[in-house]
């Protein structure tokens, strides 16, 4: 639950960036706001978070479990 979490965090701040550079209206990366320290963490953590849902993702999924799609 924790990864999915941290996925969903990484996943709307990019849609913010990018939302941002097609708008030109500055930069809206708030992963950015919290310090270089702490986002360097947090970039680590999602990433990391997205390695191992991969790596799950077909004992955990209930469709790609079942052979259905």
């Amino acid at each position: 639950m924790v990864s999915w979490i941290l996925i969903l965090v990484g996943g709307l701040n990019l849609g913010l960036i990018g939302l941002s550079g097609l708008l030109g209206t500055g930069d809206w990366n708030v992963i950015g706001m919290l310090g270089s320290q702490i986002e360097s963490l947090v970039y680590v953590l999602v990433g990391a978070s997205a390695v191992y849902e991969i790596v799950s993702h077909k004992k955990n999924c209930k469709q790609c479990g079942s052979g259905g799609m």
